[in-house]
């Protein structure tokens, strides 16, 4: 790992409990001590200047960790600028996002390649040197935080802060279980590492102790947390808000903690690293004690630092202060790429290379195998994966959706070997347990194991799934619906990424009954629905959980929702009414009047479909000619065609009754002005289920009621 490099200063201390000093010196010549100073310099004063020339950002935090980033990618990352999609490659999280400048530069200064295997649009570095001059400005690669996707070698997207770290913790338990999976005897194929810069943020955030605990249990040695400790945040001092002693949490959580009391000292950062590598049974946090703004005069160690630009007279200071034109910016000097060159990007080159060797001879041994990781990588399924899933009978009595998708969910598993995940502790209830016997439980002692044990940390367990999901695999998470709001941060970051996550939302409604307000959803379908890039579907019946999750497992560059109820659901008969199949559009019509041409329409998801089914029969009874429209997926109709669009809802069609145990927000979009909507408007309330639907008017008698109004005024003609 490159080992015989020199850092920038020397050390007089020694190695003592908890606390790294620096190795004696070797034979390393004073050059190379002046290119690693140069490099770390150029690092800070490309930060200044992004920073300064947009006018915004974070200068202080890559000016006091640029040292140790540098060591890190000097010294230790095995990364192949030529390609960022190398299965194997370590992984470098930004966990403090907004010391993005940093990243930028050390993109830049390395040569990373654009181009990954998922998006091949754009050729070339993956950061120019015109990226970093415009600097969270409109195109440029160089966001005002890390966006993956956007910009090649950015692992995760990160900025709200804990986010970074606890998606680490999904790489890790991903590089585990692929470890554990795929490598033979003689072909180890996946043995990468997992980095992440955090600062203070990051070890204030509760999620961060989440995904800590969680670490710390699954004994993730491969992983490592950098903490960029500078005691500094936006309202000064950390000393008015955190004087905790996070090494000794991170102690109780079963990390090793090692402690470098000194950025700039990179040799005691080599040597807490070269510990790290050393140790396999336990994560490692790396404690790096830093000056935010480091070689600014007046701004050092100061909250005025942190998110503003230093200003040009203390951005001039701050350069000769590192021996750099004070009046030069964007300067990159000479010798400074090519040192990168010669040990970053050598040592990722010639890593990867041999992986690819060995990679063709497993191939050669192991096709099966091979053909799974290539699967994997392309986010592509087996052959024939849905050639099991169930079909349902007809059934009055029917089942919970919840139990219908956990038989859906092992018929897929057994064919999809890399489909794992689990629930915050709620697995029994969220029915989500992988139950064959290839599966297993994923712990320290079987990391080839399938049900993960995420415990009672609805947040961790979402930020991992991402990144389980970065590192190619088809991670599942799942909770009571209510309780997404503890984990939103992260389920919104895996839209924004496009991440195939499966997310399943149980106990969907005020039919869960006894268990009160506090556990039933109200406003959270509309949140749902609100947010770009999510994929809801809340089945109305067994069978359309079986499309529902053919619809999900299809999906490559977006996450889904499915929501799904804890009370039994009659399975519909499909010979009368209409195939689950049209699941796949969003919406259809499941029944309707004999001609083709109804009076009034019936609109509901979930579990209020059988109610309009229950109303539509007794309608037809009557003579009244009506249409029951089954929208389990809003989001996925309104992508279909106008044609199809209208031809589900006929806009000549005005008599219509939505139906839904949730907040009313939303459904008028489908109604019309006049529209009846039966929906909830407060809180639930703790009751049986049944007479909790009955106390909020969730009964075939509130939706005949309903129905015979909108006729009634159809009848009466065009209001004023």
């Amino acid at each position: 790992m490159c080992k015989q490099q020199r850092g920038v200063r020397r050390s007089t201390g020694s190695a003592r409990v908890n606390t790294v000093g620096t190795r004696p010196a070797r034979q390393a010549g004073h050059e190379v001590q002046t290119l690693d100073l140069q490099c770390i310099n150029t690092l800070r004063t490309l930060a200044i200047d992004q920073v300064q020339q947009a006018n915004s950002g974070h200068p202080g935090t890559p000016m006091g960790a640029a040292p140790t980033a540098y060591c890190l990618w000097q010294r230790f990352l095995r990364f192949d600028p030529e390609d960022a999609a190398w299965p194997d490659r370590d992984r470098f999280v930004l966990s403090v996002g907004h010391a993005s400048a940093l990243l930028y530069g050390l993109l830049h200064l390395c040569g990373v390649k654009a181009a990954t295997g998922l998006d091949r649009s754009r050729e070339g570095l993956a950061v120019a040197m015109a990226d970093l001059q415009r600097f969270r400005q409109a195109g440029s690669r160089c966001t005002g935080h890390p966006e993956h996707g956007w910009t090649t070698g950015v692992e995760t997207t990160t900025g709200p802060l804990g986010q970074g770290v606890a998606t680490s913790v999904g790489m890790a338990i991903a590089q585990a279980w692929l470890a554990a999976t795929y490598n033979r005897p003689g072909f180890t194929l996946f043995e990468h590492r997992v980095f992440a810069l955090a600062g203070d943020g990051d070890m204030m955030e509760g999620l961060s102790a989440e995904a800590a605990s969680l670490a710390g249990h699954l004994k993730l040695g491969r992983l490592c947390w950098i903490y960029d400790s500078n005691r500094i945040s936006i309202e000064g001092s950390t000393d008015i808000t955190f004087t905790e002693n996070v090494g000794a949490r991170f102690t109780a959580c079963g990390w090793q903690v090692l402690q470098v009391p000194d950025a700039n000292e990179i040799e005691a950062t080599t040597l807490a690293l070269s510990t790290f590598e050393a140790t396999d049974n336990r994560p490692t946090l790396v404690i790096v004690h830093s000056h935010i703004g480091y070689g600014a005069p007046h701004q050092q160690d100061t909250a005025a630092a942190h998110g503003e630009p230093l200003g040009v007279d203390e951005a001039r200071a701050a350069k000769q202060f590192y021996g750099f034109d004070p009046d030069a910016s964007f300067a990159v000097p000479d010798g400074v790429r090519e040192h990168f060159h010669a040990h970053f990007g050598r040592r990722g080159t010639g890593a990867h290379e041999a992986w690819c060797e060995r990679f063709a001879a497993y191939r050669a041994q192991y096709p099966e195998l091979a053909a799974q990781i290539d699967q994997m990588q392309r986010r592509e399924l087996p052959g024939a994966w849905d050639s099991l899933l169930p079909a349902f009978e007809p059934d009055a009595k029917g089942l919970a959706t919840r139990d219908a998708s956990g038989q859906v969910l092992n018929a897929i598993a057994a064919h999809v070997p890399w489909l794992l995940g689990g629930a915050a502790d709620l697995a029994p209830s969220t029915k989500t347990t992988l139950a064959s016997d290839f599966a297993g439980a994923f712990e320290p002692s079987s990391p080839a194991g399938r049900n993960v044990h995420f415990g009672i940390r609805e947040h961790a367990m979402c930020a991992v799934a991402s990144g389980m999901a970065l590192s190619g695999l088809r991670p599942f998470a799942a909770s009571f619906f209510v309780f997404t709001d503890y984990c939103r941060g992260a389920i919104r970051l895996a839209a924004m990424m496009g991440l195939p996550v499966v997310y399943v939302w149980t106990h969907d409604s005020i039919a869960l009954g006894d268990d009160g307000p506090t556990h039933q959803p109200i406003e959270q379908l509309a949140s749902f629905r609100a947010m770009p890039g999510m994929v809801l579907l809340r089945p109305a019946d067994a069978n359309e959980v079986t499309e529902a999750w053919r619809v999900v497992m299809a999906l490559r560059d977006r996450p889904a929702s499915l929501v799904l109820s804890r009370q039994a659901l009659p399975t519909l008969d499909r010979r009368r009414y209409a195939s689950a199949a049209g699941v796949a559009r969003g919406a259809y019509v499941l029944a309707d009047a004999d001609d083709g041409r109804p009076d009034v329409m019936l609109l509901a998801s979930g579990s209020e479909v059988a109610l309009c089914i229950a109303a539509f029969e007794q309608l037809t009874l009557e003579g009244l000619k009506a249409r029951v429209v089954s929208m389990p997926s809003w989001d996925l109709f309104e992508r279909q065609d106008e044609a199809y669009r209208d031809h589900v809802l006929p806009a000549a069609v005005t008599a219509r009754v939505s139906v839904e145990a949730a907040a009313a927000l939303g459904w008028d979009r489908y109604v019309g002005r006049h529209g009846a909507i039966i929906a909830m408007h407060g809180f639930g309330q703790s009751a049986p289920g049944p007479a909790a639907l009955s106390h909020f008017g969730f009964d075939v008698a509130h939706v005949l009621a309903a129905a015979r109004q909108q006729l009634a005024r159809r009848e009466r003609g065009p209001e004023p």
